[in-house]
């Protein structure tokens, strides 16, 4: 039989954001986890001149493979070899190729609870156990090396997210290599998200690479980069498994696209413009950090990178899809429900992105403090749409 997995719930949410406004609604995208800028102005120029001079085909670019590999030196102080580097169609395949690379079906995998829903359901999906551990304030919503040590069994695997979806929260250097040493300790294999690198307003976020060698490592173009449509990502994978990455990678997804492959070659030398949207993202972390409180939103997950907030409203609703299917039709603001990221706890909580201009924060705040105030005033903790 077939595995039934979990449907992503903001993908229902979009889908009404979208019709509203072809409706000719206003509507404030604040549901999912992609910037509203576009790729870097010479990348889209470099596109540009590809699609003149350039029938394109099946490639992977020795180039952006190298330059990747490069970026791990400069960034974070370690040595990987080019090969070690999987180019892949975004991130996803890439967590799929990093989970069939180490897992065989039945092997458990532990991962936090909140956390990104495709971790859950891409388990399930190749036939793995997700074991999720409950992680809250306390633990600043991460996976700590105490609850890992504490398993028993041990799982086959872990994973982290640093920082992490939905909360934003970067597991400190010192937690990471007291994951690191339990993990190696008791043989359990690591995958580390890192697709929200170089997102960070706080502490700087350490890739798991700088404690366990070992670690396959899932990155994207999609956040930082800005370049979500085009569908770019990397693996990567200790030398001992580049032919089962690789084999994997020829076999489910041939190539990434070739044209995202040359614009994000040049994407890595665009730092000024995308450190620009960093500033904007910084402004609007602060703008809803500030608000949110005002408006009851008190219990939140102070993120210290990506581009969310992960905020507790269970004293307005037990079902927090329904919250959100409210909210967009009476304020035209799209959120995505904490269903997605905790099928436990979830229906108290909203993810906010904040990955869009600072006027449209400003005027999201706007709609939605009216409309949560006078649910307050209702004293209602019930489901707001039937």
């Amino acid at each position: 039989m077939p595995v039934e997995i979990d449907p992503f719930h903001a993908i229902a949410i979009s889908r009404l954001a979208h019709q509203l406004r072809a409706e000719g609604r206003s509507v404030i995208h604040m549901e999912f986890g992609q910037p509203s800028t576009g790729a870097p102005a010479a990348a889209i120029e470099t596109a540009h001149h590809i699609l003149d001079k350039d029938g394109m085909g099946y490639w992977e670019s020795p180039g952006l493979k190298a330059r990747i590999a490069a970026h791990y030196g400069e960034a974070y102080g370690v040595s990987v070899n080019p090969e070690q580097v999987i180019l892949t169609c975004g991130a996803s395949p890439a967590f799929v190729l990093a989970l069939s690379c180490l897992f065989s079906p039945g092997a458990r995998v532990a991962l936090a609870r909140p956390g990104y829903v495709a971790y859950r359901n891409t388990l399930k999906a190749l036939h793995l156990e997700p074991v999720e551990l409950a992680c809250g304030e306390a633990e600043r919503f991460q996976i700590t090396a105490d609850a890992v040590e504490r398993m028993e069994p041990a799982p086959d695997g872990l994973i982290v997210a640093s920082p992490a979806n939905p909360t934003g929260t970067i597991i400190p250097p010192e937690e990471l290599r007291a994951l690191a040493a339990v993990c190696e300790r008791r043989g359990i294999a690591l995958v580390s998200d890192e697709i929200y690198h170089g997102l960070s307003y706080t502490l700087p976020a350490e890739s798991m690479l700088q404690h366990a060698p070992g670690a396959l490592v899932v990155n994207s173009f999609s956040k930082y980069f800005s370049m979500a449509g085009w569908r770019l990502g990397w693996l990567i994978v200790p030398e001992s498994l580049i032919d089962a990455a690789r084999a994997r990678m020829g076999n489910l997804f041939l190539t990434p696209p070739s044209l995202a492959q040359h614009a994000g070659l040049i994407a890595f030398d665009c730092r000024d413009e995308l450190e620009g949207h960093i500033h904007t993202y910084a402004r609007n972390r602060e703008l809803l950090l500030q608000a949110l409180p005002n408006m009851g939103l008190r219990r939140i997950a102070r993120p210290d990178g990506a581009f969310y907030i992960y905020a507790d409203v269970g004293h307005l609703t037990n079902d927090s899809l329904s919250f959100c299917e409210a909210l967009l039709r009476d304020t035209g603001v799209a959120v995505a429900p904490g269903l997605d990221f905790d099928p436990v706890d979830g229906n108290s909580f909203i993810r906010l992105s904040f990955a869009v201009s600072t006027d449209l924060v400003e005027e999201a705040i706007r709609r939605i403090e009216p409309w949560l105030t006078a649910r307050a005033i209702s004293g209602a903790a019930a489901p707001l749409v039937e």
